[in-house]
């Protein structure tokens, strides 16, 4: 990269604002030496920030891949143009993601991760002295090299005996894998039309695929689009009542992640059910836990599962169901439906 130039993505990757479709270009910084990313949100809504550079991009058969270094946020991983993690706050994301059903489950000792390519989700896993065994399946091998080379806070993660990296449809190790887990994370990619994962938001996914690999007590949980007051009926409410369709027992929680520009969400599921308080929460973190949880605690982990009326309401009236002939999609398109 040139002195005074920053080099920028185009188009679909969020990057730019100059050039043809489908080009790259290098874009002059400008007087005030900012430039900004933009993300589209919604037809009408963009969520845009200072970029430093482009550390590196690429596109896989599957996705576009790049990381941003930003002032705000550090280092800013996105796939198909939209954020995945930010380095200052992806805390929040996995610890909400992983320890919740860690936490919940009376004594985890293996775990699959769909997706997770990027480490963070292995690693929050691994802090839990009980697990003997993380297998970590993700289907875009340039996606886990690119997040190997860049995230080095997630090296130790990789490189730990307890992990398993497989890099394959999630779906068909599942069904080949003739063993069960205690828990099942889905740290997926959002689904967006055209992108390799909304088939594994799908009722008939969870039914034949996911429920008979959980060992008894075994619990299901995956992260499960916005849920803020406005953005919840994109895929969240869908997502919590396609899964209740599944499990006896299902909680909807949600937190706020800066980086995004929103609330967000996930589902927990299990045909055992949920029966721990804030003072269990905590004393099980103090036991099991070896290394800092940043963001919960007993009483966060409880106030998660406290939705506000709007989105319960909507939660409890959704009628749909996520199939893959009648799928919900959030703002945004993967790389088969450019092509």
């Amino acid at each position: 990269m040139g002195t005074g130039n920053l080099e920028i993505l185009h188009g679909d990757d969020g990057l730019s604002k100059n050039g043809n479709e489908g080009e790259r270009n290098v874009e002059e910084v400008p007087a005030d030496g900012r430039v900004w990313f933009e993300e589209q949100l919604e037809d009408d809504l963009k969520w845009s920030f200072t970029l430093e550079r482009v550390l590196d991009r690429g596109t896989s058969d599957y996705q576009q891949i790049a990381l941003l270094d930003t002032k705000r946020f550090g280092k800013v991983l996105l796939i198909d143009g939209k954020m995945q993690s930010a380095e200052k706050d992806e805390f929040i994301y996995h610890e909400c993601l992983i320890h919740p059903p860690l936490l919940c489950h009376p004594n985890p000792k293996t775990l699959f991760i769909m997706g997770g390519g990027e480490g963070s989700a292995a690693r929050e896993a691994l802090k839990h002295v009980s697990i003997e065994e993380v297998v970590m399946c993700d289907i875009d091998k340039e996606v886990v090299d690119f997040c190997k080379k860049h995230l080095t806070e997630n090296h130790e993660a990789f490189s730990s005996e307890k992990l398993k990296l497989v890099i394959n449809d999630a779906k068909v190790e599942l069904q080949n894998r003739k063993g069960k887990f205690d828990i099942i994370v889905g740290d997926l990619a959002d689904p967006v039309e055209g992108g390799p994962c909304y088939q594994l938001y799908t009722k008939s996914f969870y039914e034949k695929i996911i429920k008979p690999k959980l060992n008894k007590n075994g619990i299901f949980v995956t992260q499960a689009g916005p849920a803020g007051i406005f953005s919840h009926k994109e895929v969240f409410s869908s997502i919590y009542n396609t899964i209740k369709q599944v499990f006896k027992y299902v909680i909807p929680y949600t937190a706020h992640v800066p980086s995004f520009a929103d609330t967000w969400g996930w589902v927990m599921a299990s045909d055992e059910p949920f029966s721990v308080d804030a003072k269990e929460i905590d004393r099980r973190i103090e036991k099991r836990i070896d290394g800092n949880l940043l963001y919960l605690n007993g009483a966060a982990f409880l106030s998660l599962a406290t939705l506000n009326k709007v989105v319960l309401t909507s939660l409890v009236k959704e009628t749909h169901v996520y199939t893959e002939e009648d799928a919900r999609f959030i703002h945004g398109h993967g790389v088969a439906y450019r092509h």
